[in-house]
């Protein structure tokens, strides 16, 4: 399986602004800029996307992990900080609330490091990038 987003900028960085589209069109021609990204502008921005990305794929995986273990989800709730300093993502942190009957917490807690350990954004975030790029001129 593969999915694609597909990402436009017009102008300079800092007075230019992109549209972002994704192949399910939940995002289409969506806003984003410099303002979006370093001030507050209307739009999103890359660290946002990663930051839903990751908080949608580890409560995804921490669900699958506490069904695998015999326990059923009533709700997990995460929120993901996305820490960007100078030009990187330093760290990704996912704040977690979950109601799960009957579970154990050392039970619980063991499988929420095993989500943030295994999720496949996880994984992504901690991994070599490589790209393929195609020069087209006007």
């Amino acid at each position: 399986m593969k999915r694609n987003a597909t990402a436009v900028w017009s102008g300079s960085i800092k007075e230019g602004e992109g549209k972002i589209t994704t192949q399910s069109n939940v995002l289409s021609n969506t806003q984003y800029s410099f303002k979006t990204r370093f001030e507050n502008g209307n739009g999103t921005n890359p660290e946002e996307l990663i930051a839903a990305a990751h908080a949608g794929c580890f409560t995804m995986q921490l669900t699958a992990y506490i069904n695998e273990a015999g326990f059923s989800v009533a709700s997990i709730e995460t929120k993901c900080d996305i820490d960007f300093q100078n030009g990187s993502i330093v760290g990704s942190h996912l704040s977690v609330l979950a109601r799960v009957d009957d579970i154990d917490t050392d039970v619980f807690q063991q499988l929420v490091k095993q989500a943030e350990s295994n999720c496949p954004v996880s994984k992504l975030l901690n991994t070599e990038i490589t790209s393929s790029a195609t020069l087209v001129r006007s």
